[in-house]
């Protein structure tokens, strides 16, 4: 007992110095009931508002034996999940698990040790550390293309818009999917230049199925294409840290794919690493599925030859919409990606600010793949943890340990970024974004998205729509065609508001439907620096 209260005086002396003197201030009516409910508010306000307590509730750390004793019952859960897989894929099971392991123990001697990111020690990157685009050489010849690969990150479901399938199978311009896209672009690709490259898609087991259902329709076209699929590792208890699953065949709800950061140990444990390898290839593009903009750069390719650099990540400058983005920053004399859960609570502010930080990650990386073989042989990378919480659909917290594929920058030699034009940067994460790709803003050629000559501006419009078109099937029937927008700045649209055929959108329009309002933009109706609400009572911006 008098450890205790030992440990908790250092504690309080830590967190609140000056605590003594509130007692001392109060020592000649020390047992006035009033006087020592008073030190006890002041003594609390204090505490509490103290940064040395805030980063002790933070710390929740795991005791040496507590750690070990969580770790060998997770390795014995572990086991007997192994045990219950299927023969035929026991073997790679096992190696997922083993895998998974070793990231859960490292998180737990994480957690043990707490160890915070210094924000005093964090540097921007210099002018070597993030080159212009504008400073690449130009393009000589095709030659370096016949050493390229192309992978695309597909394991996403796009849950936030209302897809249950794979988010590559939808429909995104002109009738054609993000998968028809990516496949008419790099058959472009090989087409003009007379070259091979092939094209690989890392699936989830979310979006495997659906990604080799879809791929047959593709076996005529000038292309090769290899699918694999990334980890599936288990959920774990928030409690109790451990895995939620019980048997190899439980549900889906159990298990996740553990991010794009997964990419690197997938490559090598499936083959295609070696395979790549032996086919010539040593370099390797890698974006995700989602990202329009993500296309073939030979420049970027040639300075990556030219430098000798081992790992390139794609930087955009950015906006207020990015704030949430991973930076590059300099850690400790060496690059390093900085996600926004790494990030202390008290420094959230400044990482969003766009005065401090003006980069962000892309998720598009050029990849050296002799060098990477080279990492993986010598022991793999121990990749910063991503600590991802969820709820169950019964209610129930759990935990996802991901890691992030930008964050191996800091295992490369001569890693560095390219901060590239915002063109190259088109994602789609919500219903917004699908109406500016389906607008006239932008057309299509050979599988690339063009901004149209007409746009006066060479920025986007800012458009957020309401919950009312959050979903893919909300979405689509509230538009008889997409609005013409090429001379739009800004839409915002709120309620029950539907569009009809030959709508155009010019400036700032705002469109607001009350509750239990529905407002029908008519056929041909113009729109121009105009707020609509009510039964279409318009007033000019």
């Amino acid at each position: 007992m008098m450890h205790a209260v030992r440990l908790s005086r250092n504690l309080i002396d830590q967190a609140c110095p000056s605590w003594r003197v509130y007692l001392c201030a109060l020592t000649p009516c020390l047992w006035s009931p009033f006087s020592l409910s008073l030190f006890c508010v002041r003594f609390y306000m204090t505490l509490f508002k103290s940064a040395s307590f805030r980063r002790f509730r933070r710390r929740k750390a795991v005791r040496p034996n507590e750690r070990s004793a969580l770790a060998k019952s997770t390795q014995s859960d572990l086991s007997r999940l192994v045990r219950t897989a299927d023969p035929a894929v026991r073997k790679a099971f096992d190696v997922e698990m083993q895998s998974f392991s070793k990231l859960h123990a490292r998180y737990l001697t994480e957690k043990e040790n707490r160890e915070e990111l210094d924000w005093e020690r964090i540097k921007l990157p210099n002018d070597k550390q993030v080159i212009p685009y504008s400073h690449l050489p130009q393009i000589t010849g095709p030659e370096a293309l016949s050493k390229l690969a192309v992978l695309k990150v597909n394991g996403g479901l796009g849950t936030s818009m209302g897809i249950s399938g794979a988010k590559s199978a939808l429909e995104v311009k002109d009738g054609m999917t993000f998968l028809d896209l990516i496949v008419q672009q790099v058959e472009h690709l090989n087409t003009t230049h007379k070259v091979d490259v092939p094209l690989i898609l890392m699936t989830s087991f979310n979006t495997h199925d659906d990604t080799l259902r879809i791929i047959k329709k593709y076996v005529s076209q000038r292309i090769s294409i290899t699918t694999f699929n990334q980890s599936r590792y288990p959920r774990i208890w928030k409690e109790t840290l451990q895995p939620c699953p019980k048997h190899a065949s439980d549900d889906k709800k159990h298990w996740y794919p553990p991010g794009h950061g997964d990419l690197y140990e997938s490559l090598m444990q499936t083959g295609v690493l070696d395979r790549l390898l032996a086919e010539g290839k040593e370099y390797l593009f890698v974006s995700n599925s989602d990202n329009l903009g993500a296309v073939v750069d030979q420049r970027i390719l040639q300075h990556m030859i030219d430098s000798d650099a081992e790992f390139l990540m794609e930087v955009t400058d950015k906006t207020k919409a990015d704030v949430k983005g991973g930076t590059l920053i300099e850690y400790d004399s060496s690059m390093r990606l900085l996600e926004i859960a790494q990030v202390p609570p008290d420094h959230v502010d400044d990482f969003k600010s766009v005065r401090k930080f003006k980069i962000f990650n892309t998720n598009s990386l050029w990849i050296n793949l002799k060098a990477l073989k080279r990492i993986m042989n010598g022991g793999g990378m121990d990749l910063d943890i991503i600590v991802n919480p969820k709820m169950t659909d019964d209610g129930q917290p759990v935990i996802q340990l991901e890691t992030a594929a930008g964050a191996a920058i800091k295992h490369f030699n001569n890693a560095h970024g390219i901060n590239v034009p915002r063109s190259r940067f088109l994602p789609v994460k919500s219903c917004s974004d699908l109406l500016l790709i389906r607008s006239d803003i932008y057309s299509l050629q050979n599988g690339r998205l063009d901004m149209s000559e007409s746009r006066m501006f060479g920025s986007v419009p800012v458009i957020k729509l309401g919950d009312h078109f959050k979903k893919i099937t909300d979405f689509q029937p509230r538009f008889k065609k997409i609005p013409n927008i090429i001379d739009l700045d800004h839409l915002t649209v709120t309620g029950d508001v539907h569009f009809g055929r030959g709508v155009t959108l010019r400036g700032t329009v705002i469109v607001v439907a009350n509750e239990g309002q529905r407002i029908d933009i008519p056929d041909g109706c113009v729109l121009e620096n105009r707020l609509v609400s009510g039964n279409l009572n318009m007033t000019e911006l």
